[in-house]
């Protein structure tokens, strides 16, 4: 059986300029599947996804019951699939339902207000940090790229600083 996951990526613009043009090629994906309750349910957000999404590359933006459900079907085997999220939740709510992610790559987390930055690009409040601690516990390798071409760091000592 082809593993359909090819990669996974928390960036909290979702599909961008970033993760549309530069990851997507060079992860030659064939789906971006957007895992978010909230997007999910949004036409103007999903609307939005569409546009900045590569022509060829087919986009799914589902909640995350749907989304592990599809993956543990086998409902995208035979594609290359691309999961992007916002933040490690959605992510934590599939490695808990059996879908085999083995590691994350911690992109982009916006700030706000309730933030604190862990890198120049990712910000966590304590949610965060207690879902990226799950999922290292569950073996989940955690790394941090902003783009293809930067050497992938070792995510959770970053977060312990």
């Amino acid at each position: 059986m082809v593993m359909a996951i090819i990669a996974t990526r928390i960036d909290g613009r979702l599909v961008h300029g970033q993760v549309a043009n530069l990851w997507t090629t060079k992860l030659q994906a064939t789906r971006i599947l957007v895992v978010d309750d909230k997007v999910s349910q949004s036409a103007i957000e999903k609307s939005g996804l569409r546009m900045a999404a590569p022509t060829s590359v087919r986009l799914s933006v589902l909640p995350i019951k749907t989304a592990g459900e599809h993956i543990l079907a086998h409902k995208y085997d035979s594609q290359k699939v691309f999961i992007v999220a916002k933040t490690p939740a959605p992510l934590l709510e599939l490695v808990k339902m059996g879908v085999p992610i083995d590691e994350i790559n911690v992109g982009n987390m916006s700030q706000t207000d309730e933030t604190r930055s862990i890198t120049r690009s990712v910000n966590v409040v304590d949610e965060d940090v207690k879902n990226f601690e799950e999922l290292d516990k569950l073996g989940v390798h955690l790394i941090n790229q902003m783009a293809p071409g930067d050497t992938p760091v070792e995510f959770m000592p970053l977060l312990k600083k």
